[in-house]
């Protein structure tokens, strides 16, 4: 079943064409990687998705129904984290929780067990500045599924971090897809790392230089957990690889 769907959606920045007639769809219980050269819109195709920005042409549905504007079911990571420093830890993953009825007590409550699941608990009255970069980035996911999102929306979410820190950070957002208390059955991420895009995908959006089209879906068929080491996910890296250089 899809859950998304983009279609024909093209964009400009004044007379310079961005994207022209992408179009693709994400499904129940899928990630999806956008993947393409510098400069070809993937952030700004994600915002679309998102409802911050609106197509030239073309529309967004989420279970059929058009995106025009931010909604409870999509949810979006940032790629430098956009965590307010003058916030806890805690008061930053309440803010996911803003447009929630609950009372102030339940949101600190729920903060306090997302904390605790991305293995921050102790660190709820610290500050953003006083965590490393992949501790950051955990508190920009927990605040993105605070409000209980259908669809996890990421922006080179593992950039800012080192490898090994990114490494961690991968392998923690595949265990909380298949996790039942989290409430994220989809995701689409923006990468331009393909080897990152191998790992976790189910599907692989490969766009061409702006103005940005698809040049190729990939699925990847590979059970998780993948090994940079095996032959058919070298391959497959290979292949992506040739598509974006073509």
């Amino acid at each position: 079943m899809d859950i998304m769907q983009v279609e024909d959606v093209s964009y400009s920045f004044g007379a310079l064409k961005i994207m022209e007639d992408i179009s693709f769809s994400s499904q129940m219980d899928q990630f999806v990687s956008l993947i393409g050269p510098s400069g070809c819109g993937k952030s700004t195709l994600l915002r679309i998705m998102a409802g911050l920005i609106k197509p030239d042409t073309g529309k967004v549905l989420y279970r059929g129904k058009e995106v025009v504007e931010p909604i409870k079911e999509i949810s979006f990571v940032f790629q430098d984290f956009g965590l307010l420093p003058w916030l806890t830890n805690l008061e930053n993953v309440k803010i996911g929780l803003s447009a929630s009825d609950m009372d102030d007590d339940k949101k600190t409550e729920v903060a306090k067990k997302l904390l605790a699941k991305f293995k921050l608990d102790g660190f709820e009255n610290s500050y953003p500045n006083m965590l490393s970069g992949g501790m950051k980035q955990r508190i920009g996911v927990a605040r993105a599924i605070a409000s209980e999102p259908r669809v996890l929306l990421m922006d080179e979410p593992f950039s800012s971090v080192d490898e090994l820190t990114a490494e961690t950070l991968r392998s923690d957002i595949i265990h909380m897809l298949k996790s039942n208390d989290i409430s994220v059955n989809t995701v689409v991420m923006v990468t331009h790392n393909v080897e990152e895009a191998v790992e976790l995908s189910d599907k692989i959006v490969i766009l061409s230089n702006k103005p940005s089209h698809v040049k190729e879906i990939k699925t990847v068929e590979l059970k998780h957990p993948r090994s940079r080491r095996d032959p058919e996910f070298m391959d497959l890296v290979d292949h992506v690889y040739g598509v974006l250089t073509e």
